[in-house]
Parts: structure tokens; sequence; C-alpha cells
């Protein structure tokens, strides 16, 4: 009993000595000494830290990516967004597409004639394809960009005016579709025809990126039907281009594409591809919207 007193007191000795004036063995000088040293330590090593990153952040641009280089080619993506690239539903049966065209007639909202009227944020930049609108470097104290007009009407069928199903009450759908956007991405026409299927040949035109949709399978070759697209000229014109990011074009509209399949066989599932012709854009089997984009599409009449 008087050893474990004994150990018990050397314990709370150690924590406090009043006699020395010591705490865990060292007195309050000496703990000062070692407290001051890492405070100068760990301020010297997060200077360091600091200044590093400030020295890489005066390397980036606020404005590019700075090894954009290594950006894919743009992805074609569409509107309405759908799960497994699925596009199935009844003409009859509007509760089955109206999730579509909802995910459509909200996409088109920011193309309204009233959000474009302002004269400071937006331009007329044409209603027929033409060459690439430079609006000055991204690094040139311009500040913010106008930009181009994209008006819903050149959709036709397809722009939700008129026909507030786009189509799918008539087991018509359209499908409204994009390039993604690339900051200071210009893309490019083709130097060659070769790459365009002959069926699409009449579609190319100066100063378009041109859209194709065809069946994917050969199986399926008559049950696609006609296919119309509403535009420019079928395709992306190019005075859209380039796009100066978010902060110098945070009014930027891009330009659209309508695809409207007017004659599918009904109650028949067809793999439907489309995509874009470009010198500058590529197609990878690993990426399904880089370029291309494939969807499944039924329409039942039950």
């Amino acid at each position: 009993m008087p050893a474990q007193n004994k150990d018990q007191g050397g314990w709370k000795k150690f924590l406090w000595n009043s006699e020395t004036g010591e705490c865990l063995g060292r007195t309050g000088s000496s703990w000062a000494k070692i407290i001051l040293f890492f405070i100068a330590f760990y301020g010297f090593l997060a200077g360091i830290f600091i200044g590093t990153i400030q020295a890489l952040l005066l390397t980036l641009s606020r404005y590019k990516p700075t090894w954009q280089d290594r950006i894919s080619p743009p992805g074609l993506t569409h509107h309405p967004h759908l799960d497994k690239a699925e596009l199935m539903f009844s003409m009859n049966d509007v509760d089955t597409y109206i999730s579509y065209t909802k995910s459509m007639k909200d996409f088109l909202g920011s193309y309204s004639e009233e959000i474009q009227r302002d004269p400071f944020k937006f331009e007329d930049c044409g209603e027929q394809a033409d060459v690439y609108k430079n609006r000055g470097d991204l690094e040139m104290e311009i500040g913010i960009r106008k930009a181009c007009r994209f008006s819903r009407s050149w959709l036709g069928s397809c722009s939700g005016i008129d026909d507030k199903h786009f189509g799918f009450s008539e087991g018509k759908p359209c499908l409204i579709v994009k390039l993604n956007r690339i900051v200071n991405f210009i893309p490019k026409p083709l130097q060659s025809n070769d790459s365009v299927p002959d069926e699409a040949q009449n579609k190319i035109q100066p100063n378009v990126i041109p859209i194709y949709c065809t069946n994917k399978k050969e199986e399926d070759a008559g049950k696609l039907g006609e296919v119309k697209y509403y535009g420019f000229g079928g395709g992306f014109p190019l005075q859209y281009y380039p796009y100066y990011g978010k902060l110098l074009h945070p009014h930027y509209l891009q330009p659209l594409v309508a695809v409207q399949f007017v004659n599918l066989t009904i109650n028949y599932e067809i793999r439907v591809e489309c995509k874009v012709f470009g010198e500058n854009i590529a197609y990878s089997e690993k990426d399904r919207f880089q370029g291309r984009f494939e969807v499944k599409i039924k329409v039942n009449n039950f």
C-alpha cells in the first residue's frame, strides 16, 4: 500500500513539481523555447507552402486551362437527357413523354427572345453561316464579350413554339443537339469529304460543322425513315466560335441543331447514331459522346 501511494505521488510530481516549478519534467523557460522553436519551424514551412502556391497561381490564366492541349474534342450531347440512352414512349400517352418535353422546354428557356434583347450582352451574327467571330485574345483587357443571338424559331418544328409536344404526340420526336463548350476551341471544317458517308455529302457547306444521323445497324436500314435537321444549314455555324469561358462570355449561347425523326417505324426499336464532321473532331469507342452519340428509339401507338 505505501508503494502504491509512492507511485501515485511520483506521477503527480511528474505532472507538476511545485518545488522546482517543472511541468512534465521541464521548467517554464524550457517549454517556452520549445514552443518558440516549433512556431518558427512550422511557420517557415507554412510560408514555403503559401509562397509556392502563390507562385504557381501567377503562372495560371484566369480565363483558360493551362494544359488545354490535353482536352478531348467536344462531346456531342442532346436534350432530353435519356436514361440508358433510350427514348421510348407511346404517342397516345402523354405521361410516357412529358418528362422528355419538359426537359427540352427547360433547356430552351435560355434561348427565349426576351433574354437576348439586351444590346450590351447580345449581338446579331447573321442568319447565314459565316466565319469565326473574333472578339480578341483571352488575355486582352476588353472585358465581357457579347454573345451571338440564337433564335428558337430557327429550330422549326422542334422549337416548341408551335408544337409544345416537340413532335412526340405525333410519333415524330425531336432531339435538340449541341456541341459541348470548350474554352477557345475552334471547330475546323473538313479539308476532305472522304470521311463523310455518301448519303451525307449534300450536308457539306462552307462555314458549317455538319451533323448526320443514321441507323447504327445495317439490318435497320429503311426503318429509320426521313430525318429532318433544323438550324443553320443542318449543322453548327462557325461564327458562334470561339467560346471565351464563363468569366468573359457569361451570356454565351452555343448553336443548336434540332433533329426530327418524322417517319419512324412504329412499335420497332431502332438504334440511331448521330455524328458531327470536322477536321479536329475525333471519335472514341471509350467515350460514347465524343463527336457522336447513340440513342435507341421506339415509338409505340398503344
